[in-house]
C-alpha cells in the first residue's frame, strides 16, 4: 500500500522562530508613491464632518477603489464644526486622538518647543495599508501652500514634511508607542535631509509622528504660518474655527495635500517564519493510490516496467495535524520524479 503520511522529526525537520523585517511600499499594490488623491462625494455629505477617506483611484468610477488613509480635523472645544448641545464632531475627534495617543492626564497635544495646540490635523493610514507599522524615516509628504484647489504645485509653494527619526537616538515613548517630530525636509536623495529641526521651527514643531499607530498629527497653526530658512509659505484659507459652523477644515487640508501630489511612504512588518523539511527517502512515496497506477482487477501495475522499480511524481505537499486534518498545501513548480533510487527534500516555508 502506498505510504501517504510521514511524521516530522522536530529536531531535524522543523526550524521555527525565524524572524525577518520586511519593508514594502505603503499604498495599494505595494507601491511606495501616492500621486493621485480622490475623495467620495457621498462621504462628504455624511461622515465628512468627522473625517474624509482618501483613495488612490476614483471611487465613483472604480468599484475596487481602496482607501489609502483618512484625514481629520479636531478641535478641543469643537470649533469648526456644527453640533447640537455642544456635541461637536471636531471635539469628539480631538478627544479620541488624545485618548489614543496621549498620557492619561494629558488633554492637549504638545509640539516641539512646548507648544500646546487646541486643534490638530490627523492623517491615519488605513489598516490594510499599514499592516504592522509605518517605516520611520521612509515617508515624505508634500503640501501645497499656495494652491489648494488642485493645480500642480512647485517651487516655494511646497512644504515638504518628513520625520526626524534619523536624528533621534532616544525617541519619546508614550501611550501611542514611539513618537518622532515632523520636520521640514526631504528623503529624495535616499537619506533624510532636515531643513529645520523641530526645536528651531518658528512657533513650534510641524507635528508628531506615531509609526506604530500609523498616525501623523500636524500642527495647523504652524502649517498656516509656516516660515523656514529658505522660504515662507502660508497655507491659505484655513483652519477656520467658527463656533457652531462646519468649516470643512478636513476637506481644505486634503485639497492642499492633493495639490502637493506627492506622498511617499513605506511600511514595515516582522515576519515569523517556520521551515518544514519534507523528506522523501529512497524507500518512501514510491507508490501511488491513483487508480491509474494499478489495474482494477488484480492490482497489478498498469505499467509493467514498474515491477520492482516503481516511479511516482511529487506535485503537492500537504501539512496535516495530529487528526490528519489538512492545514496547508504547497505546490511544486514542476513534478518531481521519485523512485527507489531517488530521494527528495521539499522545503515548505510558512510566514505569519
Amino acid at each position: 500500500m502506498a505510504e501517504i503520511y510521514t511524521r516530522f522529526d522536530p529536531a531535524l525537520d522543523v526550524i521555527t522562530n525565524q524572524r525577518q523585517v520586511v519593508s514594502s511600499g505603503m499604498w495599494s499594490g505595494g507601491v511606495g508613491t501616492l500621486a493621485t488623491f480622490h475623495t467620495s462625494s457621498v462621504q462628504s455629505g455624511s461622515s465628512g464632518q468627522y473625517y474624509l477617506d482618501v483613495y488612490k483611484t476614483n471611487p465613483r468610477t472604480d468599484n475596487d477603489a481602496e482607501i489609502q488613509y483618512s484625514i481629520i480635523y479636531g478641535h478641543i472645544y469643537g470649533s469648526g464644526s456644527y453640533g447640537v448641545t455642544k456635541n461637536y464632531p471636531t471635539k469628539a475627534i480631538y478627544k479620541q486622538f488624545a485618548n489614543l495617543l496621549l498620557a492619561p492626564n494629558d488633554r492637549l497635544f504638545t509640539f516641539a518647543g512646548s507648544k500646546d495646540s487646541n486643534d490638530i490635523f490627523a492623517i491615519s493610514i488605513q489598516r490594510a495599508r499599514l499592516r504592522e507599522k509605518m517605516d520611520p524615516g521612509n515617508w515624505e509628504l508634500w503640501i501645497s501652500g499656495s494652491n489648494p484647489v488642485g493645480a500642480s504645485a512647485s517651487g516655494n509653494g511646497l512644504i515638504k514634511l518628513i520625520d526626524d527619526s534619523g536624528a533621534t537616538t532616544n525617541p519619546s515613548v508614550n501611550q501611542g508607542g514611539r513618537v518622532f517630530n515632523v520636520v521640514s525636509g526631504s528623503i529624495a536623495t535616499g537619506k533624510a535631509v532636515i531643513e529645520t529641526t523641530a526645536a528651531n521651527q518658528t512657533g513650534g514643531g510641524y507635528g508628531l509622528f506615531y509609526p506604530d499607530m500609523g498616525i501623523i498629527i500636524l500642527h495647523p497653526q504652524i502649517l498656516r504660518n509656516n516660515t523656514g530658512p529658505s522660504t515662507t509659505v502660508a497655507l491659505s484659507h484655513f483652519p477656520s474655527s467658527s463656533d457652531g459652523i462646519n468649516d470643512d477644515n478636513a476637506g481644505t487640508i486634503q485639497k492642499h495635500v492633493k495639490a502637493g501630489s506627492y506622498f511617499v511612504a513605506r511600511r514595515e512588518e516582522v515576519l515569523n517564519t517556520t521551515h518544514y523539511f519534507c523528506r522523501a527517502t529512497n524507500r518512501k512515496f514510491n507508490f501511488s493510490t491513483n487508480p491509474s497506477f494499478f489495474t482494477a482487477s488484480d492490482g497489478s501495475f498498469t505499467n509493467a516496467s514498474f515491477f520492482r522499480d516503481p516511479k511516482t511524481y511529487i506535485t503537492t505537499v500537504g501539512l496535516y495535524n495530529e487528526n490528519n486534518e489538512l492545514l496547508a498545501v504547497a505546490k511544486l513548480s514542476k513534478p518531481l520524479l521519485k523512485s527507489f533510487s531517488r530521494e527528495a527534500i521539499v522545503k515548505v516555508r510558512l510566514d505569519f
